[in-house]
Formats: structure tokens, C-alpha cells, sequence
């Protein structure tokens, strides 16, 4: 088994409901366990600006499936909650990152791991924050040393 951590997010639909069921999918991919889940975060929209602000979240999973077969679970849960690939950093009813396999680098022309441009991101970082401040990324830093480093305005903290 292998630890990975994964990026949720919505903007579409009801976003924060789109989040909890990705969740109950997560928990009942094929050889993995759910282990824990960040809080829920609003968060501005990315990219794009003229869209609704996102809901985001974080999770960790154990894992016996390969970062391929991870991903394509993820990529399945994605179409199931009616995921349309119609723009770049665009609206979307669920969008799920692979951000980091445990002991795994990789990139090929389906997945780079660690998630490139996490470290950009405080809707990713914020969330990862939450369940791993001290995780290490391969010639980057700890997850809290990387979010200190990013203006965190307009992200709060979902009851």
C-alpha cells in the first residue's frame, strides 16, 4: 500500500455536495482506503477569472493501485459527476489532481508526479496543508514552507 494525496474541486452544481460524494467514491476505488479528508475550502477562481469560486478540498488515500490505475479512477469519478473538459482552468462540476504518490516521481505524457504547478496554487495547497504541513516535495520544500510562500486572499475556511 501506498500513500497518495488528491486534490477536489468544484464550481458548478452544488459544489461543497459534489466534494462529499467525491469523497464516498474516493473511499470505494478498488484496493484503496480513504484515510482522511481536509477541511472544505472557498477559494477564488483560478485561470480564468470569470467564473463562480470554487470549493476545494484535499484528501489522503492508501493505496495498492498504480498511479496510472489511480488516476484513471479519478478520471472515472470525474465523468460520473458529469465532468465536460470544455476549457482550460474553466468551470467544472469536479476536478480531481493526483498531487503526490509516496516515494514516486514520474512524467509521462498522461501524469507528472509530483503534480507540477500544485506548488503555484493555494486552493491546493491550503487543503494539503491541512493533512501533511511537513509532507516533503522532491526539490521544492514542505507543503507549509511552499504555502507561506502565496497570497492567501479570498480563501476561507468552510464550516
Amino acid at each position: 500500500m501506498t500513500l497518495a494525496y488528491i486534490a477536489l474541486g468544484s464550481n458548478l452544481g452544488d459544489p461543497k455536495q459534489q466534494l462529499l460524494d467525491a469523497m464516498n467514491a474516493l473511499a470505494n476505488l478498488p484496493d484503496t482506503r480513504l484515510l482522511q479528508c481536509s477541511p472544505l475550502y472557498r477559494t477564488p477562481p483560478w485561470g480564468m477569472l470569470e467564473q463562480p469560486p470554487f470549493v476545494n478540498a484535499a484528501v489522503l488515500v492508501d493505496t495498492s493501485l498504480s498511479p496510472h490505475a489511480l488516476l484513471d479512477g479519478l478520471l472515472e469519478i470525474e465523468q460520473r459527476a458529469g465532468r465536460v473538459r470544455a476549457e482550460r482552468n474553466g468551470p467544472r462540476t469536479l476536478d480531481l489532481d493526483l498531487l503526490h504518490v509516496e516515494g514516486v516521481q514520474l512524467d509521462d505524457a498522461r501524469l507528472t508526479l509530483p503534480h507540477p504547478r500544485m506548488t503555484e496554487r493555494a486552493f491546493v495547497l491550503l487543503p494539503l496543508h491541512d493533512l501533511a504541513p511537513t509532507l516533503r516535495l522532491p526539490g521544492q520544500g514542505t507543503v507549509a514552507e511552499l504555502l507561506a510562500q502565496l497570497d492567501l486572499a479570498g480563501c476561507e475556511k468552510l464550516p
